[in-house]
């Protein structure tokens, strides 16, 4: 691609800026080569904190290995870091620079229950049997940030730019239980912009409602115990208030928005068949298009245990687990991203790497299209799914960027997206990832133009749909959420930490 501006041109650019620092111009050709310059001589580095993080392989709230890493690494940098806000031990803060504009990359760390898979293996091959794994590949969004990071406190150190930048790790996206909380404590209180990173098979961003608002809850029935032959009138069935809750709000599906999803998985149901259950629990998640469809939703959910604890006579009782609002996509900033995915470009696969996408997807029964070469933005669909980041993009303006670090057609939440978080392909996917980051958080930094009018935007969403959380006030994060399972595999899972220790110039 060639450079917007001549060389003479950007060299009268570039002195201008440097005499006079923190005029208000947009990022200039030179500041982004010494960006891009330091993530490629990073590259190594920027794929060490993927791996890293990929072989820690720890779940929800127990990403004290991946927390404790990522704090040394960035404490290295030079960034200010800090650990357990919102009363979360491993949510990781950190901070580089003073004063306005600040700039916050948004993002997460854990692996999945049961993801467990060798790297590069296309059969089935846990590490460790039944343990967790990065199978959705947020083990890489570690190497971005920090690559985009040091790049970003590079140029603001050479040209002496104003503003700061900070990245949140939140927790536990994958159960949505932390960023609600984050922002209820005001941890982006000060942010001016925020850019939410996640693992793709393209450079892409978009704007607009990127996904569903969703709730997240327990429902716990307590009855009493009785013979199942003998005296099964003297008890009352935990279990049955279960049944019946599933069959009444499967009842309300019909007098409800078609926009509606709700799931559940039955955590506890029962002993043996002849024991009547005095205790029954189901996990729900309810989801809609928008916050308060979603709310809606779960209210009525609340009414159809009630009354399913007063037809058995059972007790029931409600907690909520988590909670998150749609992502809102920001255009402007959006556009902002989109301009430097269009310099930075797509990743130039080699023949093996597009060889083994072929043979991966062929062995999947997918279409056999190899690695993506093209860009996604503009305005996209609505997804279903839900992440617990939405929340942070209603309380300040929010970019969203995926890179190319995974193949195309291998979905999430399946033992297969844990074969390649670890290759070269995803390392450079990260690259070109980190290069977008930093490119858009540089423009951020020093053209006004683009946060004034991001922010406009964002006050008129706002007034349509104003924000509130759908988190109870007594509502507390579970940070003691895979402790067990952690507590028993752990030490097998220790024997393929790589403990190395990433050194960022």
């Amino acid at each position: 691609m060639k450079p917007r501006h001549s060389l003479t041109a950007l060299a009268v650019f570039a002195a201008f800026s440097t005499a006079m620092p923190g005029i208000g111009v947009a990022a200039t050709d030179e500041q982004k080569s010494v960006a891009f310059a330091a993530i490629d001589r990073n590259a190594s580095e920027i794929a060490l904190v993927g791996d890293t993080l990929y072989f820690y392989a720890e779940p929800g709230m127990q990403e004290f290995e991946s927390a404790k890493f990522l704090k040394e690494s960035l404490t290295d940098m030079g960034f200010k870091v800090e650990t357990g806000r919102a009363g979360m031990p491993t949510a990781v803060w950190a901070t580089y620079g003073s004063g306005k504009p600040h700039v916050v990359i948004v993002t997460e760390i854990d692996a999945l229950p049961e993801g467990s898979q060798t790297p590069g293996s296309m059969p089935r091959k846990p590490l460790v049997a039944g343990a967790p794994g990065h199978m959705e590949g947020h083990n890489t969004h570690g190497g971005v940030a920090l690559g985009a990071l040091q790049a970003v406190k590079a140029v603001m150190d050479k040209y002496k730019l104003p503003g700061k930048v900070s990245v949140s790790f939140g927790p536990a996206e994958e159960q949505l239980a932390s960023r609600p909380f984050l922002v209820r404590s005001g941890q982006f209180a000060d942010a001016d912009a925020a850019i939410l990173i996640h693992i793709g098979d393209r450079l892409s961003t978009g704007y607009g409602l990127q996904n569903y608002a969703a709730i997240s809850a327990t429902f716990s029935f307590k009855g009493k115990t009785a013979h199942g032959a003998v005296n099964p009138w003297d008890g009352k069935d935990a279990v049955d208030a279960v049944v019946l809750m599933d069959t009444g709000y499967n009842a309300l599906r019909e007098h409800m928005r078609p926009t509606q999803r709700a799931h559940r998985t039955i955590t506890a149901g029962g002993i043996q068949p002849n024991i009547i259950p005095d205790y029954g629990q189901s996990w729900w998640f309810v989801r809609d298009a928008n916050a308060p469809w979603a709310k809606e939703n779960f209210d009525k959910l609340v009414n159809v245990a009630k009354g399913a604890a007063l037809m058995t006579g059972t007790t029931m009782e409600m907690e909520v687990v988590a909670s998150a609002w749609p992502q809102l996509g920001n255009k402007v900033l959006s556009e902002a991203i989109s301009r430097n995915i269009d310099v930075v470009g797509m990743p130039k696969w080699s023949a093996d790497e597009d060889k083994f996408a072929r043979e991966f997807q062929r062995s999947l029964g997918l279409p056999t299209i190899g690695l993506a070469t093209e860009r996604v933005t503009g305005n996209r669909p609505q997804s279903f799914a839900s992440n617990d980041n939405g929340d942070v993009t209603w309380v300040v303006p929010t970019g969203t960027l995926s890179f190319p670090s995974a193949v195309p057609g291998v979905g999430a939440h399946n033992w297969q997206a844990g074969v390649t978080p670890t290759l070269s392909l995803s390392h450079k996917g990260q690259v070109a990832g980190a290069k977008v980051l930093a490119g858009s958080i540089l423009d951020i930094l020093t053209e006004p133009k683009v946060l004034a009018s991001a922010r406009a935007e964002f006050d008129t969403e706002l007034k349509k749909s104003p924000y509130f959380s759908l988190l109870p006030p007594e509502a507390q994060p579970k940070t003691d959420m895979n402790k067990e399972v952690m507590e028993k595999l752990r030490p097998e899972m220790s024997k393929f930490y790589l403990k190395k220790k990433a050194n960022f110039k």
